[in-house]
């Protein structure tokens, strides 16, 4: 079965490094196709013709898109390690609602902070950061029940779909000078991050901070 597996994607996309993790917490081997994100490939444009973007899983042939989606079927088809998403189906509701909020929400401010041009709204966007930060420090205080991530012992569908996100927090905290995960504010999340970003199935996939910092120049040059 693990031969059969294929992942389409591109090493700075947040969305990809979940399924990456996904992928390593299940110990399933793959074959990873990087995309050029200047020319996308025939494969990628005939797997998802809706959208035509990155991530794309293809196992048995048959290709699925969208980021979240991908990590709750690889959840669902190598089921007997590492469960990715809670048990109980109200924890499960409330993962799933924190991980609308950081796509819809949280990240989107996030990635408008580089082309805020005036000052004044640059502090309001980085506010909201670490107003929203703040939240899912309270929510890792309730989800991760006294353990070291929020799934618990391991890391669950919520510490994905945050932690995937981490590089990026650290370019944008580089550039803009300021600290959005600091003692402070989110003391939790600092400490998670740091477990995260260490974990066997995370370190060798998330993208260094240098280098992500050298390609978002080369985004803000185009």
């Amino acid at each position: 079965m693990n031969n059969e597996v294929k992942l389409l994607g591109a090493w700075p996309s947040p969305y990809v490094l979940r399924v990456r993790i996904a992928l390593n917490m299940k110990s399933v081997k793959y074959d990873f196709h990087e995309e050029k994100l200047s020319s996308k490939s025939q494969l990628l444009l005939q797997s998802n013709p809706i959208y035509k973007k990155i991530p794309v899983l293809i196992h048995k042939d048959k290709p699925l898109c969208e980021s979240l989606i991908i990590v709750q079927y690889v959840d669902d088809v190598w089921f007997s390690a590492s469960p990715i998403l809670p048990s109980d189906p109200y924890d499960r509701a409330i993962a799933r609602f924190w991980t609308v909020y950081i796509d819809q929400t949280l990240y989107p401010t996030m990635r408008s902070i580089r082309g805020a041009s005036e000052e004044d709204e640059k502090k309001r966007l980085i506010e909201e950061v670490r107003k929203g930060l703040a939240m899912l420090e309270d929510v890792f205080k309730d989800s991760s029940k006294g353990k070291g991530f929020y799934g618990g012992d391991q890391i669950g569908l919520l510490d994905i779909a945050l932690g995937s996100f981490l590089g990026w927090l650290r370019v944008v905290e580089i550039i803009n000078g300021v600290k959005l995960l600091d003692q402070n504010n989110t003391p939790e999340l600092l400490k998670w991050a740091e477990r995260f970003c260490a974990h066997s199935a995370v370190k060798d996939v998330m993208p260094e901070t240098g280098r992500l910092l050298e390609f978002s120049k080369t985004l803000a040059k185009g």
